[in-house]
């Protein structure tokens, strides 16, 4: 395992609780030394081998070759180490793979030399498969972005799909193949998918001036924060957004917005928080989930919903982004994971769908008390999320060694479900009369609004 942040030492004794395998065949490589040290110190004691080593272009082969080999796994949950040099050596050396992102070598999404269009997911995820595609069949399999956002939260939509079908009178069948999925989704009379995220943890020790806080990886969210906004862009859409710009390579499923994702604000709902303004943050699933439901047509597209991650993160993570605005971006002087210092909440993700058939929810209701319960008074909601599906993920690996290049959307939904409901609190699916319209134009009049049709993305902007 390459990282062991808020992600990497969650995962350990998950894995630990699924996979029979003793420490000794575990390594874990991270650039500084963990500030977890009980835990670790323990895996140690009972054989697990523990490397601080910051990997860079230069040295990545020889210090990843020290520890794993054909037949082997190796769980990407790093930062500044290039997911595809990782990939292609893996796939190399005979070795499984999975991450929880497509992440680049340090400097890049902030890095204003790069193009825009360039420093999004949309297009690392396209090198990828290029790269992929002088891969044989039968190759080692390498799973991307499989944490709970990118990863958990498509087969929280797939079960969505089947559900709304199931109380719309639609027989959803026994969908397999992405045209299954995306026939499905036309059938219901889907428009829309927010990846609805809404983080209620409270510490009781409030964020301090100059400090970031957040409940999971402080220079992962900022560098998410900086990234511009990423949409998958539905065929019921009636214009662009102004600052939109069209991909020139791909599928094409999707625009990006010429600014970043911590400065673009969606309405969005969740069933505990009810109503909320969130976040465009770019994510992977925002392509890959438009990809997924698109119906195809020998002259191009003829169905596909908006897809995009509506994100209110914890409070005081949210002031730690006003404040890094305010400082012009600059990077944190310090930073905090919130850990044992919560004293409530629950982090709130699920895949938010909306059409035809009105507005449905299906997600976790992971609260910081039953993460403890679960897994350890060291973690929180936020992290078990994101651990528990990498687990998944490399059982399906371990299950499927030789599939090449493969997405969440390309894995058997009830497989990874099963595996992750027993960790997520409450998994519940609940119907609603919500839409983005409600109580818009109340206050002060709002021409660019739409009320012909509630699902336009223009309804879901504030900003």
């Amino acid at each position: 395992m390459i990282g062991y942040g808020s992600v990497g030492r969650c995962v350990l004794p998950l894995l630990e609780r699924h996979i029979d395998l003793p420490p000794a065949r575990i390594a874990v490589i991270e650039a500084h030394e963990s500030y977890d040290h009980d835990q670790l110190n323990d895996y140690v004691e009972r054989g697990l081998i523990y490397e601080v080593a910051e990997i860079l272009p230069g040295n990545m082969a020889e210090i990843v070759g020290r520890h794993v080999g054909p037949g082997d796994l190796l769980i990407n949950v790093s930062m500044n180490v290039s997911s595809l040099a990782l990939m292609d050596w893996c796939h190399r050396n005979g070795v499984l793979y999975i991450d929880t992102s497509i992440e680049p070598w340090p400097r890049y999404y902030d890095n204003p030399d790069i193009p825009v269009a360039h420093r999004t997911t949309y297009h690392l995820r396209h090198l990828a498969f290029e790269m992929a595609k002088s891969w044989p069949p039968g190759s080692p399999t390498v799973l991307v972005s499989h944490g709970a956002n990118p990863g958990l939260i498509t087969y929280l939509a797939k079960q969505a799909l089947v559900n709304v079908a199931d109380f719309a009178g639609i027989d959803p069948g026994k969908p397999r193949s992405r045209a299954d999925w995306a026939n499905l989704a036309l059938r219901i009379g889907l428009k829309a998918i927010h990846v609805s995220e809404h983080d209620t943890q409270i510490a009781n020790i409030a964020k301090r001036a100059g400090e970031f806080v957040n409940t999971w990886s402080v220079p992962g969210f900022w560098e998410e924060a900086l990234q511009p906004v990423e949409l998958g862009w539905g065929t019921h859409e009636k214009q662009l957004p102004p600052e939109a710009s069209r991909f020139d390579v791909g599928s094409r499923c999707a625009i990006y917005l010429e600014r970043p994702g911590c400065l673009t604000r969606v309405r969005s709902w969740t069933p505990s928080g009810g109503p909320f303004i969130g976040m465009a943050i770019a994510h992977a699933e925002s392509v890959t989930l438009a990809e997924l439901l698109t119906v195809k047509a020998t002259d191009g597209p003829v169905y596909r919903p908006t897809v995009n991650f509506a994100y209110h993160p914890c409070n005081d993570a949210l002031l730690s982004i006003m404040e890094m605005e305010m400082r012009n971006f600059s990077p944190p002087a310090s930073s905090r994971l919130l850990t044992s210092e919560i004293v409530t909440g629950m982090d709130e993700l699920g895949a938010l769908l909306m059409g035809d058939f009105g507005t449905y929810w299906y997600g976790s209701q992971l609260s910081i008390d039953e993460a403890r319960r679960l897994v350890g008074p060291q973690f929180n909601a936020t992290s078990v999320q994101i651990a528990i599906p990498v687990v998944a993920g490399a059982l399906w690996l371990i299950a499927h060694p030789d599939r090449g290049l493969v997405e969440p959307e390309d894995v058997d939904h009830e497989f990874v479900l099963d595996i992750c409901r027993p960790w997520l609190g409450p998994v519940v699916g609940v119907r609603s009369d919500w839409t983005p319209l409600q109580a818009r134009g109340r206050l002060f009049p709002e021409p660019q609004l739409d009320f012909a049709d509630p699902w336009q993305f223009v309804n879901f902007r504030t900003a």
